[in-house]
C-alpha cells in the first residue's frame, strides 16, 4: 500500500501565516492579562506570584501560537506540521554544546553593557527585576518551567515554524536566522533578555539549520536555561564573572574564543549534512 506524502510536503511561512500567529499571540496574552486582572482586583490575589500560573501563563501564551498556524494555516492547505526529531552522532555534540557555551559568555557581557539605572533603563530594569522575582522558589517548578517546557515550545514556535518556514518559502538561510533570532529576543519583552536571547538564538538557529534536527536546537536551549536555574538556585547569580570573581572583559574574551573555535569546526571541518 503506497502512502501519501503529500500531507507532509514543507510548510511555508508567509505574510497571513505571521499575521495569524501575531494576533494569536495579542489574544494569548491579553488572557493571561486579563485573569491577573480580575484575580487581582476582585479576588485580591496575585496570581504571578504563584506557581501554577506561572506554567499556566506561559503555556496559555504560547501554545495558541502554534496552535492558530497548525489550525489556520497547515489544515487550510491540508498538511501536517511535524518536525524532525533525529539524534546525530556524537561528535556533534561535542561541538555544538561549547560553540552554545561561547555564546552565553558573550552575551553576558553584550547584557552587562545595557544600562540598569536612569529616567529610561531605571523604570524598566525595575519591571524586569519585579518579573524575575515572580518566578518560582520552588526549583521543581522553576526547572519544569524554564528548563523543561521553554525549550521545547520555543523551539517548535522559532525554529520549526518561522525559521524554517521563512527558508521553505525562499527566504535565504542566513536571513531566516537572523529574523527568527530577532524575533525570539524580542518576545522577552526586556532589552537585557534581548541580547542574550538574540545571539543565542543566533546559534540555535545556526545548528538547527546544518543538522536538520529541531532536537538539537532543544537540547542546546536545555542547556542554556538549565545553566541559569543552577546559578540562580544555588550560587544566587546569572553572571559568571561575579561567580568566579573575574572582570566582565575575561568573560567576553573566553566566550569569543570558545564560539570561534568550535563554530568554525562546527561549520568548516564537520564534514557531515543532514537532509530533513
Amino acid at each position: 500500500m503506497s502512502i501519501d506524502n503529500t500531507k507532509y510536503r514543507n510548510y511555508i511561512l508567509d505574510g497571513y501565516g505571521a499575521i495569524v500567529m501575531i494576533l494569536a499571540l495579542i489574544f494569548s496574552s491579553s488572557m493571561v492579562g486579563l485573569a491577573v486582572y480580575i484575580s487581582f482586583k476582585y479576588f485580591h490575589t496575585d496570581l504571578r506570584y504563584t506557581d501554577g500560573f506561572n506554567i499556566l501563563s506561559y503555556l496559555f501564551t504560547f501554545l495558541p501560537v502554534i496552535w492558530a498556524f497548525d489550525f489556520f494555516v497547515m489544515k487550510k492547505e491540508k498538511k501536517v506540521l511535524n518536525f524532525n526529531m533525529q539524534t546525530r552522532p556524537f561528535h556533534v555534540y561535542l561541538l555544538i554544546f561549547p560553540m552554545m557555551f561561547g555564546m552565553i559568555l558573550i552575551g553576558e557581557y553584550s547584557t552587562s553593557l545595557i544600562p540598569t539605572s536612569g529616567p529610561i533603563f531605571g523604570d524598566l530594569y525595575q519591571i524586569y527585576s519585579e518579573q524575575m522575582n515572580s518566578i518560582s522558589d520552588d526549583t521543581f517548578t522553576l526547572f519544569l518551567l524554564v528548563s523543561f517546557f521553554a525549550p521545547i515550545i520555543e523551539e517548535i514556535l522559532f525554529r520549526g515554524i518561522i525559521q524554517k518556514g521563512m527558508i521553505n518559502k525562499g527566504v535565504k538561510p542566513r536571513n531566516a536566522i537572523i529574523i527568527s533570532a530577532l524575533v525570539f529576543g524580542i518576545v522577552h519583552f526586556n532589552p537585557w533578555q534581548f541580547i542574550g536571547a538574540f545571539l543565542l538564538g543566533i546559534v540555535l538557529g545556526v545548528v538547527y539549520y546544518k543538522t536538520k534536527s529541531l532536537l538539537m536546537s532543544i537540547f542546546l536551549h536545555f542547556f542554556n536555561n538549565t545553566i541559569v536555574v543552577v546559578m540562580m538556585k544555588f550560587f544566587y547569580t546569572e553572571s559568571f564573572s561575579e561567580l568566579l570573581n573575574i572582570p566582565e572583559y575575561v568573560v567576553l574574551l573566553a566566550g569569543i574564543v570558545i564560539f570561534a573555535i568550535f563554530y568554525y569546526l562546527f561549520m568548516y571541518r564537520n564534514r557531515i549534512y543532514y537532509r530533513e
